[in-house]
Order: structure tokens, then sequence, then C-alpha cells
């Protein structure tokens, strides 16, 4: 399946004035759902693993919009504000609901991309289809003690949280299962000896491959999420 690209510039309303992010978007020929797709927290929305994913879902017939945060658009490394995110996922959010002309849409991130969107869900500036984690950051490496959870069961919309099973943002396990279990609905993907990024030891391969394994089952969800079914 063929998919074309643009990229675009997108206005966020700021709780102390308003900025510009940057998008691209990848279309394929007949897309049946599409996505928005954020960024972790040291990286921007031209990182390879989004884009390997991004155009691996549009051989599954997902649309794609990547964007970056204020932050990163700013030259900063750091996050700012969780309430900026905020705003730049209902601002995104709007642009692809209007690009998407009655077709699902859904919202994904890589770790922090995919936590600000569940802030936004809970809070609801945002009302996708479903979403997607990539590596959810239950809590910071070592500190299980500090996780950030306590929103999740306010988020009304499916969830899926793809987690490799040697990523030390959410050892131990049962922690987020314990999490999981407490959303409306929501289940997690499980990846054999992946890390945070989906990383497997001894196996060395690019960012961009690692991320378009992940894309077919992911589709699959997003299908089974607009249908109505339940988890498998």
């Amino acid at each position: 399946m063929s998919a074309d690209g643009d990229s675009s510039r997108i206005a966020v309303a700021l709780p102390n004035g308003s900025a510009e992010v940057s998008a691209d978007v990848v279309m394929p020929s007949s897309a049946w759902a599409f996505a928005a797709v954020a960024h972790g927290a040291g990286t921007g929305y031209r990182h390879p693993f989004l884009a390997g994913f991004s155009d691996a879902l549009a051989q599954q017939g997902v649309a794609t919009l990547r964007f970056n945060f204020p932050y990163v658009e700013a030259g900063r490394r750091m996050p700012g504000p969780a309430a900026h995110a905020i705003a730049t996922w209902a601002a995104v959010h709007a642009e692809l609901v209007e690009r998407a002309a009655g077709a699902p849409v859904f919202a994904m991130g890589k770790s922090y991309g995919g936590r600000m969107a569940s802030m936004a869900a809970a809070e609801g500036a945002i009302d996708p289809a479903g979403l997607v984690y990539l590596g959810y950051p239950l809590h910071p490496p070592g500190s299980p003690d500090k996780a950030r959870t306590a929103h999740l069961p306010d988020v009304p919309q499916p969830q899926l949280f793809v987690e490799g099973t040697k990523d030390p943002f959410i050892e131990p396990h049962a922690q987020l299962e314990e999490a999981v279990a407490s959303c409306r609905v929501a289940e997690i993907a499980w990846i054999d000896g992946g890390g945070h990024s989906f990383e497997v030891k001894g196996r060395k391969r690019p960012a961009a491959e690692i991320a378009a394994e992940l894309a077919p089952p992911v589709a699959g969800w997003l299908r089974r999420a607009h249908s109505g079914a339940g988890p498998t």
C-alpha cells in the first residue's frame, strides 16, 4: 500500500500564551483509521522509532500524525509543564479529527508522550477511539514508589499497554498489572525480552525496524477497539 506524507504546523493554545508545533502526516492511499503519535521525553517527532512505526502502520491502513511538544520545538531537552503537553494533545487531536472526516481517531505515544495522552484523555481534553502506550513509564527506573497511575482509571476509552518484559520502568510487573486491572477497559501486549524501547539484548537492530514490528499487532488491536470487541 502506498503512502504519502506532508509536513505542517499546528497552533497550540497554552495556558500562558500560544505556540506552534511541527508535525508530519503519513497517509496511506485508503486509510480506515487515523492516529496521533507522540514522542518520548528525550526525542522529537522525527525520531527513527516513530518514523518506522508510522510507516509500518501505513502498511496496515492507518494514517498517522507525528508531532513535537512545545519544549522540543523551542530547543529544550526537558519536558515543560504537563498542562502544556495536554494542551498540545488537545490541539493535535482536534486537527486529526478534522482530517479523519469521520474515521476513528486514536492517540498513541512512546513513553512520556503516551503518558501525556492518558492524562489528556482522563481530563477530557481529548476523546479518541482508544489509546496505545508504547512503553508506558509506570515509574522512574528503580522507584516503584513513584507510580504515575492515579489518573488511569479515569480514562474512559480502551487502552493498550505495549510493554517489554525487560523494561525497568515497569518493574515489578505486578504493579503494572494492578494498574491495568484498575482501568475501565485495558490490556497489556507483552514484548518478550524487550527493554524500554523494545530493544532485545544480544539482537542489535535499527530503531525503525524494531518499531515496525509493533505495528501489525497494534493495528489489530485498533480494529478490535473500534468494533467494540473485548480484550483478547
